[in-house]
């Protein structure tokens, strides 16, 4: 029996790219959260397009591969035009489990300006350890231009106030320096995230992961350094991401821009 969906105003974009193997699955679990599904399939050259036959689902489709950045983005405008008040982001390769949505949607009545991040850092037993290792290294830089402690800088599992699309500016070059850059971006407009703790799910038979390890950590660490030199290598953000941390989650933190720290 499909369960009742949620009365939220939110819409779930999924980028895909060659996820034959899990699309069908993850768009219909999906849309057994939400009636606004957004998939985009980014120049897909196995059968992910023919897998989402028949589903109530949006579809857009890139007749090229642009990468997840574009994707994400492409999929962005597509649920703001759907008017909506957020926007989750799920992996195609089913990796998150939308069974977890209701998670971030109870944190963001908590946090509802703010970015609320699936963090699956803490089952480090279940992780690969490449990818754990990875994403602690690049959860420290990203942290340090942000200015404050992020659980898990790498989740693609993510909901997004609609709101912070309004001042964004940011850059779709990079793949995998997009979702790390938004982050550090949202903290200079005063939008933070939140984590929810979600299981790590690495299923059997998966397609190999499109992040190049070490290749994408040096882009990410990059444009964070980039970030860092042009604003004389934010100490205080160091100091506000290892040394004393800030804590977010106090209301009156608002009150003082990260940019500005």
């Amino acid at each position: 029996m499909q369960q009742e969906k949620n009365n939220n105003n939110f819409a779930i974009v999924i980028p895909a790219y060659n996820e034959e193997a899990t699309i069908r699955d993850v768009a219909q679990a999906a849309l057994n959260q939400c009636e606004k599904v957004i998939v985009v399939d980014d120049g897909s050259v196995d059968k992910t397009v023919e897998e989402l036959d028949a589903l109530p689902i949006t579809l857009i489709k890139h007749k090229v591969n642009k990468g997840k950045a574009a994707s994400l983005w492409d999929g962005f405008m597509a649920a703001i035009e759907l008017d909506v008040d957020a926007i989750i982001t799920i992996d195609g390769d089913g990796q998150h489990s939308a069974e977890d949505i209701p998670l971030l949607l109870n944190k963001a009545k908590v946090y509802p300006k703010d970015i609320i991040i699936g963090a699956r850092l803490a089952d480090k037993s279940v992780i690969p350890a490449k990818r754990y290792y990875a994403n602690k290294f690049a959860n420290f830089w990203i942290a340090w231009a942000a200015g404050y402690p992020i659980a898990d800088s790498q989740s693609g599992f993510r909901l997004y106030p609609k709101a912070l699309f309004d001042n964004l500016s940011i850059s779709t070059e990079h793949s995998f320096v997009f979702e790390s850059e938004i982050l550090i971006k949202a903290a200079q407009l005063g939008v933070y995230s939140h984590p929810v703790k979600i299981p790590a799910v690495y299923k059997k038979g998966a397609r190999p992961s499109h992040f190049r390890g070490v290749h994408d950590i040096i882009l990410i660490t990059k444009m964070v350094w980039k970030s860092l030199h042009t604003r004389w290598f934010f100490l205080s953000g160091l100091y506000h991401s290892c040394i004393r941390p800030r804590d977010v989650t106090k209301p009156d933190v608002k009150k003082n821009n990260v940019s500005k720290a």
